[in-house]
Parts: C-alpha cells; structure tokens; sequence
C-alpha cells in the first residue's frame, strides 16, 4: 500500500480498520483535557472498560457469599485460575494444560528455574542476551549464586555485532554450539525490550535441544503482541506478564507455559504448595503432595483473584478478535508509524535511526527510534502535549502503537506534533 502523511488518509485508514471499534472499550488518559495518544502498551496496557465490571463481581461475590465464594461464586475462586488456560492457549501457542497463571513474572521464571536449571560440575552454564531486561540479569546472577557458581563462569551473554542494534540468529546458535554440552539452560527475551527485536525462538529452541540444553523464553514484550507457538516449538518453558500488551493491570499475574512433555513426572526438582495438589483431594488436607496432571502442578498458592479480575476481562477481548487478526492490524499500524516517522525527518532533516528490524518477521508492535541530534527535551515536549511514550537512555524512545486502542489518525496526529516539537527551537 501507498501510504500518505494526511489527515484524510489515516481517516480512510481507520474507516477500513476492522478492530476500529475497539479503541471505545479502552479508558483513556486526557491530557489538557483531550485523550492521549498512548505508545506505552508495551510497558502498560491501557485499562479496558469491562475491567471495573470483573472487580465489580468479585466484590459482589466476596461481600455476600464471603468465604463460600470459592465454590458458589458464579465463577468459583477455587478454579478461577483454569479459566485462563484455553484462551492463553490461543494467543501463546499452547495446549490448554500447558497453560497456567499464577505469581508474577519474575517469581515464576525462579520457579521454574527451580524445575529446569539443575546444574552439575559439568553442565552449569545459562546463556542469554547482553543487556537483557535488569529483572532477568538479577534473577538469572541470583540463580546460579545460589548453586554454588559464579555469574563469570556460568552466565553466558550473546552479544550484538560491533555497530549493530540487533542480535543475528546465527551468532546465537554459533554461542549455543560453542558452549555445547556445558549448556544447562538457554534464557532469552522472545521480544527484546530495548530494540524490540523478535528473536527467532523455533530456531534458538531447537539449538539449544541440539546440545542437550533445556530452553525457555521471557515472554514478558511477546504475550499478546506477535505470533507464538510454544507447543509446536517444543519450548521447554515460559511465563510472561499480563500487563503490557494484554492490559490486565500494574503488576498484574502472570502466564506460565510448561511443555506437557514434563508433566505428570515425578523425577523433576519442584517448589510445591498446596494448590498445585490433586485438585479433586486438596481440601482433604492430606501431608503427601500429589500433582495436578497437568501445567497446575507448578501452582503454589490459591489465586489472587481480585487481580485475576482484570486480565479475564482483556482476554475475552482477545478470544473474540484472535491473535491473526491483531497481528494484521498491528503490522499495518505500525508501517504507517515508520512511514510517517520518516516523512517527518525528511520534513525536519532530524536524522531519525529505527534500531527495530524493518522485517515484519522480526519486529512486532514497538519500534524504537534514536532522536539523533534532540534530547529529552522533545521526549518531554511530546508528554506535554498529550502523547504518551518511552524514553530510554542515552535518547532512545520506544513507540508501542498496539493495535487494540491505537489508530492511524493517532500515527498522523503524532507526527504532527513530533514536528512541531522539534521545530520550536
């Protein structure tokens, strides 16, 4: 498509956008009293209007059903969590019984590292991305700390090429082969957070499988944003937040992906609790652990349903669009942004840099951009003046535009006040 930076085209735009309607189910920040243009999905999602209402139920359910309400609630808390597990199944690409919720993103990566990092002398070592996401760094230093290594000898990092902004799939699978069978575990962000680069999971995954690895992903920048397919990827593991691109709230529960290849195994290191007990004996209260068959035998404690509230209500949005259809909105939406970015540095000669791969394959929502030449200044001019977005030093800011809440009249209007601010001065 030929694209055009006017007012009129990005109108027609929208006019032809199937998932247009949507951007009504989402509230809106206002800035000198008008709606905001809202890049910051991938950090945090905007909240749906049907969240209130799935609170709401709970605090019906809470105040006249009181502690009954784990099994009289018109949605029981005691099986609050399964009613996630078919409709992540969908967007991560995952059987219903690969899929649980509980904890938050980082927690469950530690739990999960307690099943599928189990060092020995010889096989020790965790490989992942230089400069990945600080909570990642800290845990993964963390972990192998506390099995006796040092973050020098067991902490792999895969690093770009001098002069690049993104990893090469080669260069990772050449890291993997050469650590081989010192390999433990390979750890990576799918999406990573600064470039917004997609990395090539299947490939990776298979890789590190071909030394005898176990693999898992940080799904936290991918869930709700591009295409996965865990299952058919036979990823090891993975968890994700549910707060960016699936807007379930600050801090809210995360997803857990755990491949059915290790469930029901009883010769795999586990922190357990009694919510990941046999389902149908657990109030029985009985003192020997007995595993749910299935990605639930990794839950520890009974769900925060109060937080699970929101995330229902944003995924029943993504049940009844689908992930195809987001993903053809999403790449749509955002060539228009990266047309429209380079309209208005041909307008100002700003130097505009897009670090994010022009690749659809390899990019999803975000695309990051070095304001070579400007500094904060302009990021806080854009706040100012009603668009929400990312600064990330030295000058790089990321733009989200995610394609439930965001329109092509957006991209245009963006534009035209990213002009104005850089030409003020």
């Amino acid at each position: 498509m030929r694209f055009e930076n006017t007012k009129e085209f990005a109108e027609q735009l929208d006019k032809e956008d199937k998932l247009s309607s949507y951007k009504n189910e989402f509230i809106f920040p206002k800035v000198n009293g008008k709606e905001v243009i809202y890049f910051t999905g991938n950090s945090l999602g905007l909240q749906p209007r049907s969240a209130k209402k799935y609170v709401d139920e709970v605090m019906e359910d809470w105040a006249n059903l009181a502690v009954e309400g784990h099994f009289y609630a018109d949605k029981p808390w005691w099986d609050y969590h399964e009613r996630f597990s078919a409709k992540l199944g969908k967007v991560v690409g995952g059987k219903p019984s690969e899929i649980t919720v509980m904890n938050t993103l980082t927690v469950n990566l530690h739990l999960l590292m307690a099943t599928f990092y189990s060092p020995t002398s010889k096989r020790f070592k965790i490989i992942c991305e230089e400069k990945a996401f600080p909570s990642d760094q800290y845990m993964i230093t963390s972990q192998v700390k506390f099995h006796g290594f040092t973050e020098e000898e067991a902490v792999v990092k895969i690093e770009k090429r001098k002069g690049e902004h993104y990893f090469r799939t080669e260069d990772i699978v050449t890291k993997i082969k050469e650590v081989g069978d010192e390999c433990a575990l390979v750890l990576i962000g799918g999406v990573n957070y600064y470039s917004g680069q997609v990395l090539d999971m299947k490939t990776i995954t298979a890789a590190g499988h071909a030394v005898g690895s176990k693999v898992g992903w940080d799904l936290a920048h991918a869930a709700g944003n591009i295409e996965l397919n865990l299952h058919d990827w036979e990823v090891d593991f993975a968890a994700w937040c549910s707060y960016k691109y699936m807007n379930s709230g600050p801090g809210n529960a995360s997803g857990c992906f755990i491949n059915e290849k290790y469930h029901g195994r009883t010769d795999l290191s586990r922190l357990e609790g009694w919510w990941g007990h046999n389902k149908e004996r657990r109030f029985l209260m009985e003192p020997e652990f007995q595993p749910e068959p299935d990605a639930n035998a990794w839950q520890i404690s009974n769900a925060p349903i109060l937080a699970m509230a929101p995330y229902l209500a944003s995924l029943e949005m993504f049940e009844n669009v689908g992930m195809p259809a987001l993903i053809e909105k999403r790449n749509k939406i955002v060539a228009y942004l990266e047309f429209i970015l380079h309209e208005i540095d041909k307008e100002v000669d700003a130097s505009f840099e897009i670090i994010t791969p022009s690749n659809q394959k390899e990019r999803g929502t975000q695309l990051s951009v070095f304001l070579h030449g400007e500094g904060k200044e302009l990021f806080n001019y854009l706040m100012e003046n009603g668009v929400i977005t990312d600064w990330r030093e030295p000058n790089v800011i990321r733009l989200a535009p995610a394609p439930f809440y965001c329109s092509f009249q957006d991209m245009y209007e963006f534009g035209q006040i990213l002009k104005a601010g850089i030409l003020k001065d």
